[in-house]
């Protein structure tokens, strides 16, 4: 069967959600495209609990099939439980060759998506928010407490959660509730996980749905501290349960992203207090799953997630700003440490993420010591020497005698934003990153997250001036320091933006793929970062209604330079205006304009 369109702007979307499949995929299945064909159609299905069997003997029989082809999976399907005697072998294929940081899931066959480890992804215009894996000691099927820390700084980012995932139910849930009619399963206090509690009192969602406990249940709606919406849990039960629990449910939220405030802020009559309003008092907080002791000659330099962002003293994050030049322009109001020590361990070519991390995601790309030992920094001496020699020459690289500081406009940590050098109109932006960098597409999770909140700052200012911003990227193998060009377009050329980049490149001999085919814009630059491998050349431009076009341009192929700018010159009949060169300005007229800038973007500024 077909997967279902996806909905339009005003349609929500249609969502199944089901409790531990244990294996029995072809009951689930079944059940699924029968719901399917008698009142959908549903737009995805999200499994929580354990999705493969809890045999050790032949707990792969069914889910092979699906994995090999020899079975379909009716609809999109993610799921959360990665655990069971036959997991690891099943998803080491997909393991091994997934690329990157993969939020949206990784692909282990048509229609089916494996949500690993914790992350944030968009699915048909809904938040989604997930925790994959059960307490425990750590290990295969096991979430770490890397993954709870990432939780907890996606929770102090801006927006609703709509769905929070996770296989295990949150201490404390029935605080609150009439329990005399309450199902045994449900007040035995075994099986509830303190670190999910935790994490659902501050990512605050619209529904979490959890599995494990094999049984159905949904709470009354619950209040959330500091903010306006309410939360709703759903429990679902095992799949082929004896006892006929209910283990597939439907929802079709809107996505809190387009409700009105009075929606948001509306209370069903049955609505309760909190249950984690006082966590010291309700729930009892375990102890986080411990991570193994660390080699005291890593010195690794961990830091609370949640304090850093509020800049508290216990909080020790690195600021890049000042580990990389000595300085940092926020000084006593940065929220990240200044550390000397950092500073000369990387003046000696210590890897930034290493420094305030412990350890670095880019893998081989990485040019920088993975040691802080003396005799591991002077292996690489040369390349050290050469680092320093192309960013003094860099114009992006804020260190650089030659950067034009009085273009930008606001500094993050791992992104600044700056006025275009010869702008095609006046508030066209560049946003770059602090760190010397071919790609936007190769910066770490980190930074992407800051990307996605400049983004969402742009948008809303743009918006308020009654325009859309269109962005796009060229990396090619001479490209020296990313830079994500940002032009705003009044909303009535909005519609056409599309069809002229398309055009545009019909004229040049070549053809658009469509990278995010659901329009997600948050999914298409997870694909992009995952199959970006550091050494094409490409173009992709990201389109206001959320898809991004890419092109993969061929080592032999003369691709303009220039060709994003030049197409939007066209759109807005600024032919004259396509060469930046053209455009150039005196340094005053630089200022006024970044001034213009900063009077109005200040209210949205993400680092403000």
């Amino acid at each position: 069967m077909a997967a279902a369109a996806s909905p339009s702007p005003a349609t929500p979307p249609r969502i199944l959600l089901a409790g531990d499949a244990n294996g029995r995929l072809h009951q689930l299945f079944k059940r699924v495209t029968s719901v399917n064909q008698s009142t959908g159609p549903f737009h995805a299905l999200l499994c929580v609990g354990q999705f493969f069997s809890p045999e050790a003997e032949g707990g792969d029989g069914e889910a092979a099939e699906y994995l090999e082809g020899r079975a379909a999976v009716p609809i999109p399907t993610y799921f959360t439980g990665d655990y069971g005697p036959a997991a690891p072998r099943l998803l080491a294929k997909a393991a091994a060759g997934a690329r990157g940081f993969s939020p949206g899931g990784i692909q282990i066959c048509n229609n089916l998506f494996w949500l690993r480890g914790s992350a944030r992804f968009t699915l048909h215009g809904l938040s989604v928010v997930y925790l994959s894996g059960r307490k425990g000691p750590g290990g295969p099927g096991c979430y770490s407490q890397d993954d709870v820390d990432a939780l907890r700084a996606l929770a102090e980012e801006p927006g609703i959660v709509d769905l929070f995932l996770t296989n295990e139910w949150p201490a404390g849930l029935v605080n609150g509730t009439d329990t005399s009619n309450t199902p045994p399963q449900i007040l035995d206090p075994h099986g509830y996980d303190p670190v999910v509690a935790e994490l659902v009192a501050e990512i605050k969602p619209r529904y979490h749905v959890a599995g494990s406990k094999d049984v159905f249940y949904a709470r009354e709606p619950y209040v959330n501290d500091s903010a306006a919406h309410v939360t709703r849990f759903i429990g679902l039960a095992n799949v082929g349960n004896k006892e006929k629990q209910k283990f597939i449910h439907a929802i079709s939220p809107t996505p809190a992203s387009i409700m009105s405030s009075a929606d948001i802020h509306a209370r069903p009559p049955n609505t309760t207090l909190s249950p984690y309003i006082s966590p010291a008092k309700l729930v009892h907080v375990e102890e986080a799953p411990k991570r193994p002791a660390e080699d005291a000659d890593l010195q690794y330099w961990r830091y609370d997630v949640k304090k850093q962002r509020h800049g508290e003293a216990s909080g020790n994050r690195l600021c890049f700003k000042f580990t990389s030049t000595g300085s940092c322009p926020r000084g006593s109001k940065c929220h990240y440490m200044h550390d000397e020590e950092a500073r000369e361990h990387y003046s000696r070519n210590v890897c930034f993420d290493f420094l305030n991390k412990g350890k670095c995601e880019k893998g081989p790309e990485c040019r920088f010591v993975h040691s802080l030992s003396d005799e591991g920094a002077v292996r690489d001496t040369k390349s050290r020497s050469e680092r320093r020699r192309v960013e003094s020459s860099c114009w992006f690289c804020l260190s650089s005698p030659d950067v034009e500081s009085h273009l930008v406009i606001s500094i993050g940590e791992g992104y600044y934003c700056a006025l275009a050098k010869g702008p095609l109109v006046p508030n066209h932006v560049l946003v770059i990153p602090v760190e010397h960098c071919a790609s936007t597409l190769m910066m770490p999770a980190e930074a992407e997250a800051e990307l996605g909140r400049y983004k969402d700052a742009l948008g809303k200012y743009f918006e308020k001036e009654g325009k859309t911003a269109v962005y796009f990227e060229w990396v090619s193998q001479h490209s020296r320091h990313a830079n994500l060009q940002v032009v705003p377009v009044p909303l009535s050329k909005a519609t056409s933006i599309k069809k002229i980049f398309h055009l545009a490149a019909q004229r040049l001999g070549f053809e658009f793929s469509v990278v995010n085919q659901d329009g997600a814009a948050n999914r298409g630059r997870e694909l992009l970062r995952s199959e970006y491998d550091s050494k094409s050349s490409l173009f992709y431009v990201e389109l206001p209604e959320g898809s991004v076009l890419l092109h993969l341009v061929d080592s032999n192929e003369k691709f303009p330079a220039q060709f994003g700018r030049e197409v939007l010159a066209g759109l807005l009949s600024m032919a004259d205006r396509a060469d930046w060169r053209n455009c150039k300005v005196s340094k005053e007229e630089e200022i006024q304009m970044v001034d213009d800038f900063k009077q109005g973007f200040r209210e949205f500024d993400p680092a403000e």
